[in-house]
């Protein structure tokens, strides 16, 4: 095989499996699995806040613009690999400190290269500007593309200082919470949303206008707040 068909063919594979995991076909159990990532949600939050690597990150959160909770990230695969993963968006309320009820969002990319059987990380992703905030709003935005993003530091003295569009914070459950998120792709996930709030609805119906919510998401919403002091 030639090389440019070779890398044709790379390329091909490799879009397919991004698409793979941001292109999630609705299922009868939406409801379930929305439950699922919003309940783990707080658990990672909780993980976060009782361990002394993240210190850097209560001091972000405090002035965030939102922020982006998954529970799990998994990369696996040999010589492609995709990674993804399923997690929620929450707006901060400047006046208040409080976060609004989540809206799902899936995270989805690839890379090249052999991989260990695959690894996996908890990740949360400080929105740390409003041209964040607003590339979320739309269907689907690329971390490193349409926004910057920069991994936060971890123990104590690291700055908590950061002028890049997100700040990502990931906890290994192998080797992936070393790599970049540069290039990952956050898309809509409107099943889980609508699974979730009983209708159709985006986005800015629940992050902006704030029209719908769930009593369920009420513990992430407290474990949030009380940890962005």
């Amino acid at each position: 095989m030639n090389t440019t068909r070779r890398n044709f063919t790379l390329t091909g594979a490799a879009i397919a499996v991004a698409a793979a995991f941001i292109s999630l076909p609705a299922r009868a159990d939406d409801a379930s699995d929305a439950k699922g990532v919003v309940d783990k949600a707080v658990a990672t939050v909780n993980a976060f806040a009782a361990d002394k690597d993240f210190v850097t990150l209560p001091a972000l959160l405090k002035k965030a613009k939102g922020v982006l909770v998954y529970p799990l990230i998994v990369e696996g695969g040999f010589i492609i690999g995709g990674s993804g993963g399923t997690g929620v968006l929450l707006v901060r309320d400047e006046k208040t400190g409080n976060f609004s009820a989540p809206a799902f969002y899936s995270m989805g990319g690839m890379s090249l290269g052999f991989l260990a059987g695959g690894a996996a990380a908890e990740t949360m992703l400080v929105v740390n500007t409003q041209k964040a905030l607003d590339s979320l709003l739309s269907t689907k935005m690329k971390l490193g593309g349409d926004a910057s993003i920069v991994a936060g530091p971890k123990g104590a003295g690291a700055t908590s200082t950061f002028v890049e569009d997100f700040v990502s914070y990931s906890k290994s459950k192998g080797a992936y919470a070393n790599a970049s998120l540069n290039g990952q792709v956050l898309a809509v996930r409107d099943s889980l949303n609508a699974a979730y709030y009983g209708k159709p609805v985006t986005p800015v119906d629940i992050l902006v206008k704030q029209s719908v919510s769930n009593p369920g998401a009420a513990p992430l919403q407290a474990a949030l707040k009380s940890y962005a002091k």
